[in-house]
């Protein structure tokens, strides 16, 4: 068993060590699975450094036929229109690389590592970013004195989340059964609650390995296959349910139930293309790296700065007020998943996105 020493492995036996990376787990699905959708409306808008940008778009065409018998009026509409609102925000961090970690381990180096998963590292935070921007807005309700029809469209957003997770009883623990769990016909059901007869912009269900396997174990699951260039068959975590794509990550939120001991509650989301709208706002330096003589004996270090915007398709954002009276410039990942920073811009009927919670 090697030593430790300024966070890394030394054995005094060994001068000449082999470095090798730990294997990251996270697979980072949801960015890859199409949900995300590129706007070079969004990036035209934030070119020159703001923070917030407004999408106009039109409303559905409307109006009422007049009777055409030769001698009633013709009546004129004209077409209406709303508005979402984004927001970027910037993250910024930085690595370091001792050199006594040099001297004193032949063999390592760490800015090596460093650069090599620096890429998968911003990947990450920007899936976890994207979880909570998810949360924030499945959470919202309508404002205080909302008239009927802005009340109405609340309450159809509220059918977006499809919950069969045990309910706590009035005393004891709730006990699991089938009805809780992801069975045959919740996503169908889910997609129908929510979008009715437009359930074709959805296109995929995002989901925790532990829901998949329950439902490959009820043989509801074809997971696809590839064959590798040395001609072996191997298993993608892309799977197929109900004419839906199912992509398979652990990154899904995961949460104790509090109906039931013991028991854990599943959210899985289920999106269209371009469910999430991103954009990179520009940055002066995005990385640069530098030189520290003196403290610690010495070090490189290498420095990232990033700003961009994920933005759910069909909300508003509001900029929450900063404290002491401060501006908020870049709000942090807490104020992107909270629901009253959230708001609802188009009909939810419009909007790609379902939330199931199930128990497994």
């Amino acid at each position: 068993m090697p030593n430790m020493f300024l966070g890394f492995p030394f054995d005094p036996e060994l001068f000449l060590l082999q470095w090798s990376q730990e294997q990251d787990p996270v697979k980072l699905a949801m960015l890859q699975s199409g949900a995300v959708t590129n706007s070079a409306e969004i990036r035209r808008m934030i070119a020159n450094g703001s923070n917030l940008y407004t999408i106009p778009f039109y409303d559905v065409l409307g109006g009422t036929p007049d009777n055409y018998d030769g001698e009633s009026d013709i009546t004129m509409s004209e077409p209406s229109g709303k508005y979402q609102t984004g927001v970027v925000y910037g993250r910024a961090h930085s690595w370091k690389d001792r050199d006594f970690v040099h001297d004193f381990n032949s063999g390592a180096d760490p800015m090596k590592v460093i650069t090599s998963q620096v890429a998968k590292f911003w990947q990450k935070k920007r899936q976890q970013t994207m979880l909570k921007i998810l949360n924030g807005v499945f959470g919202i309700t309508a404002p205080t004195g909302a008239d009927a029809d802005t009340t109405a469209l609340y309450a159809a957003w509220k059918n977006h989340t499809y919950n069969i997770a045990a309910v706590k009883p009035s005393s004891g623990s709730a006990t699991i059964s089938d009805d809780n769990k992801f069975g045959a016909t919740t996503l169908g059901d889910a997609i129908q609650k929510a979008l009715g007869d437009n359930a074709s912009i959805v296109s995929m269900v995002w989901m925790h390995s532990r829901v998949a396997q329950n439902l490959a174990n009820l043989q509801l699951l074809q997971f696809r296959k590839y064959t590798d260039p040395q001609g072996i068959e191997r298993t993608l975590q892309i799977a197929d349910l109900n004419g839906i794509t199912v992509i398979v990550d652990d990154d899904c939120p995961v949460a104790d139930s509090e109906a039931a001991t013991g028991a854990k509650e599943y959210t899985s989301y289920v999106m269209g293309a371009g469910s999430l709208l991103y954009a990179p706002a520009p940055v002066k330096t995005p990385s640069e790296v530098g030189r520290e003589e003196l403290t610690g004996g010495g070090y490189d270090f290498l420095v990232t700065r990033l700003r961009e915007t994920y933005h759910p398709n069909g909300f508003i954002w509001t900029m929450p007020a900063g404290t002491d009276g401060k501006l908020v410039i870049s709000p942090t990942d807490t104020q992107l998943g909270t629901a009253a920073n959230w708001s609802l811009a188009t009909n939810p009927k419009l909007i790609p996105m379902v939330k199931i919670v199930t128990n497994g």
